[in-house]
């Protein structure tokens, strides 16, 4: 985190030395595209931003990060939503196009391990997530579950959730060639309301009656246990633009909601963990 703190605070810089570099305030239009985890925020406040304004046309799509980043990289994107921070690649690709992506964290989010509502299972550890999916675990009564075939449902490869997963818990194992890769939150959320065997993982905004929570490592991916760290799976939530946006425009605007009230009070609603604190 260091590093992403050192990298935002020289970019901040260098943007307010090089004006050029600096979002122009005069937009008629906000293409935004990336992550199916961040993409009901950018819908939020899209929706926010448009019924005040009726003449600012702004377009989210959810391509999944890696498709945001190229987008900002390649100048069809005026905000790249990523649920990872840029590669180094990434960053390298930007700079041999005079791009200088910058990094708005605009919440707070866990991935949450869901399973069927019928599973009895209560919790689950992470050497357990592991063993399921790298193909170690065929059957949920190996791990204290009932005698059911695992299905295991993945975010496809080009998601940041899939390498913030793969990170975090697999440690850059791979997955067992039997996993089904999906390529949306929603679809994850889906599968596993149709297949008793079934788990998944989702960002905190797809947990709904439908589906089954569990606690990693005793630990409920709550709020709370996330701000304080207790929570193993859990990362911010990122909006990068090209250079940081002139003040008063409408993409500053757009990217510096979130330490709003009105910010704040829409990611709550969400059910993502917002990065200031209002009392209401």
């Amino acid at each position: 985190m260091n590093k992403v703190l050192f990298y935002v605070a020289a970019v901040f810089m260098l943007c307010c030395t090089n004006p050029q570099r600096c979002v122009c305030a005069a937009e008629t239009k906000i293409t935004v595209d990336g992550s199916t985890t961040v993409g009901p925020i950018a819908k939020a406040f899209s929706e926010y931003f448009t019924s005040r304004n009726p003449e600012l046309k702004i377009s989210v799509a959810e391509s999944g990060s890696g498709n945001g980043a190229k987008s900002l990289i390649n100048g069809t994107c005026d905000i790249a939503d990523m649920s990872r921070f840029m590669k180094p690649e990434e960053i390298s690709a930007a700079a041999e196009k005079k791009v200088t992506p910058v990094p708005h964290v605009v919440a707070m989010d866990g991935i949450a391990m869901i399973v069927h509502p019928a599973n009895p299972k209560k919790d689950i550890t992470i050497d357990e997530i592991t063993s399921l999916y790298l193909g170690k675990v065929a059957n949920w009564k190996e791990i204290g579950g009932p005698d059911e075939k695992v299905v295991v449902i993945s975010r496809d490869t080009n998601s940041g959730t899939y390498e913030a997963f793969e990170d975090m818990v697999l440690k850059k194992q791979k997955m067992t060639g039997s996993v089904e890769y999906v390529g949306s939150n929603g679809a994850v959320r889906q599968r596993i309301q149709s297949t008793p065997g079934a788990i998944g993982y989702v960002g905190l905004g797809f947990i709904d009656k439908s589906v089954k929570s569990l606690p990693v490592n005793g630990v409920d991916p709550s709020k709370e246990n996330i701000l304080e760290g207790k929570y193993p799976i859990a990362r911010p939530l990122f909006m990068f633009t090209n250079g940081y946006p002139r003040l008063g425009s409408d993409i500053f605007r757009f990217v510096t909601l979130h330490l709003t009230e009105k910010g704040q009070e829409i990611i709550e609603s969400l059910g993502y963990i917002a990065v200031t604190h209002y009392i209401k």
